[in-house]
């Protein structure tokens, strides 16, 4: 599964010749362009099976410069799987997942995404058909995770199900630093909000019979 890894140099300042120092702040323009961060309902993320309550609620709270933290993190109890279930303040078209881990045995190696699923055990999620399934990396870089946009364009909540990670068996605990989204989103009887002009759009993105290409400039800065 192919997917975009971010470059993490984007943080740093670089001197160039004749001692002058530039400084790469505005790089981080396009990681944020289409963030859903303002469109979480925080408060009411749940996490199954992690070790500390709260901390996959915590790891999704990170903005997005705050990514490469490696605290505060979600780490797996029980066993190597994890849900997250996530839930959005408004109707959602789903771009990509951001998703950071590391190097590790610990990483997960595998993400299925529900679309509008209200998963409350590992039995029914081991049971779903996900709406998109993903091959993970193993990496500490930020890996951006593409949608197919067409089974994500009228989300209201989404399940991430990790069912194990790259020890193959032998590890017990996955760890995830950094959970990102970056969309569309809509109330109601209204056109999709917070859309990014594109200079030339892909024919499947916009398949939806009976939906208006209402496209505009801006972005939303997380943080």
């Amino acid at each position: 599964m192919s997917h975009h890894c971010h470059d993490e140099h984007n943080d740093h300042h670089h001197h160039h010749e004749g001692g002058a120092e530039h400084d790469h702040s505005d790089d981080i323009t396009p990681a944020v362009q289409f963030s859903l961060y303002q469109h979480i309902n925080f408060d009411e993320i749940t996490t199954l099976n992690e070790q500390v309550h709260g901390s996959g609620q915590a790891i999704i709270k990170k903005t997005w410069a705050e990514r490469l933290a490696t605290e505060p993190e979600v780490v797996s109890d029980a066993d190597e799987q994890l849900i997250i279930n996530v839930p959005f303040t408004a109707q959602i078209k789903l771009h990509s997942v951001l998703l950071r881990t590391s190097p590790s045995p610990s990483a997960p190696r595998t993400l299925r995404l529900l679309a509008n699923a209200d998963i409350h055990d590992f039995g029914q999620a081991e049971d779903s058909t996900p709406t998109q399934e993903f091959e993970l990396s193993q990496t500490s870089e930020i890996q951006e995770l593409p949608v197919k946009r067409a089974k994500f364009n009228a989300v209201q909540r989404l399940c991430l199900f990790f069912p194990d990670n790259f020890s193959q068996g032998e590890e017990d605990e996955t760890r995830i630093t950094y959970i990102g989204f970056k969309g569309e989103w809509m109330t109601l009887g209204q056109a999709p909000k917070n859309i990014v002009y594109e200079a030339a759009a892909r024919p499947t993105d916009h398949q939806v019979k009976g939906t208006a290409d209402a496209r505009g400039v801006g972005y939303n800065r997380q943080g």
